[in-house]
C-alpha cells in the first residue's frame, strides 16, 4: 500500500520499507530534489544512517548500472545512466522527477536495492525489465522481487502525438485497451499502468507491485510538474532507497 507520511512529507510502499529497508518519494515541500543539500538534509533531520549518496545524470535512457564503492566521497555520480542496484549497505540511491516515474525495487532476501527514472522512452524501451535483469545478475529471485511506482504524470494529463502513440501501441498493442484513452482529439497514456501490467507480464507477482494511482501535474500542492510548470521556473522530486 502507498502510503504517506505527514512527518517526513514522503509518500512511501508499505511493500518496501521496514527496520531495515527505507525509501520514499518526495514532495515538493522538501525543495528541488535537484539540489544535492536538499537530500542530505532531509537525510540528516530524519536521523537516517548513510555513508554514500549515488546520483545519476539522468538522460532518458535505459542505460543501468550495478554499483560498487570506488571512492570515500560522500557522493558518486554515475554518468549517462537512469538506473541503479546495489548490494551496499548505506548507501543511498536518488533519482529526481518531475512528471516522469521514479521506481523503487528491492529484493530483501539478497539485499537487492535499485531506483529507475521512467519517462515514456524508459516505458517504451522496457526499463523496468532491464532493471530486473540487474538485480537477478546479482542473485535476486524475480518472485522475491518488490517494486513500488512512485507518483508521475496521470493518464488524465498525459495526451501524446500519433506518432507516439502508434510507437506504443506496436510494442504493446496486447495493452491497448487498457493503457490509452481518447479525448477531445487526442490520445491520452497511462504510463503507470503501462508498466505495472508489463511488470505482471514478466512474472511479476501483483501482490509485490505497488503504485501511486494520482497524478504530479493535477496536484500543484504537492508536486513540481514540467508539464505543468515548464514555461515558468519548476523543481524536481526526489526519490530514495538504502538498505541499513
Amino acid at each position: 500500500m502507498m502510503k504517506y507520511d505527514d512527518n517526513l512529507k514522503i509518500f512511501y510502499s508499505s511493500l518496501i520499507n521496514d527496520n531495515r529497508y527505507f525509501s520514499g518519494f518526495g514532495t515538493r515541500s522538501l525543495g528541488d530534489g535537484r539540489k544535492i543539500d536538499n537530500l542530505i538534509n532531509f537525510l540528516k533531520n530524519n536521523r537516517v544512517d548513510f555513508r554514500k549518496i549515488v546520483i545519476l545524470n539522468q538522460i532518458h535512457s535505459v542505460n543501468t548500472k550495478i554499483f560498487t564503492s570506488h571512492t570515500t566521497e560522500l557522493i558518486e555520480k554515475i554518468e549517462d545512466t537512469d538506473g541503479v542496484v546495489t548490494t551496499e549497505d548505506r548507501v543511498v540511491l536518488r533519482v529526481v522527477t518531475a512528471d516522469c516515474l521514479p521506481v523503487i525495487y528491492v529484493e530483501k532476501n539478497k539485499g537487492i536495492i535499485g531506483i529507475s527514472h521512467i519517462g515514456w522512452r524508459g516505458s517504451i524501451k522496457k526499463m523496468v525489465e532491464k532493471m530486473i535483469e540487474r538485480m537477478i545478475e546479482l542473485g535476486g529471485d524475480l518472485k522475491q522481487i518488490k517494486i513500488a511506482i512512485g507518483p508521475g504524470i496521470g493518464q488524465c494529463c498525459y495526451n501524446i502525438d500519433q506518432d507516439r502513440y502508434y510507437q506504443f501501441k506496436e510494442e504493446f498493442d496486447g495493452y491497448s485497451d487498457k493503457i490509452f484513452r481518447w479525448y477531445k482529439g487526442s490520445w491520452y497514456l497511462n504510463l503507470t499502468l503501462l508498466n505495472y501490467l508489463f511488470l505482471v507480464d514478466i512474472g511479476v507477482k501483483k501482490s509485490n507491485i505497488d503504485f501511486y494511482p494520482f497524478c504530479t501535474r493535477c496536484d500543484k500542492k504537492r508536486f513540481f510538474s514540467y508539464r505543468r510548470d515548464k514555461k515558468e521556473e519548476y523543481g524536481e522530486m526526489f526519490s530514495l532507497v538504502i538498505r541499513s
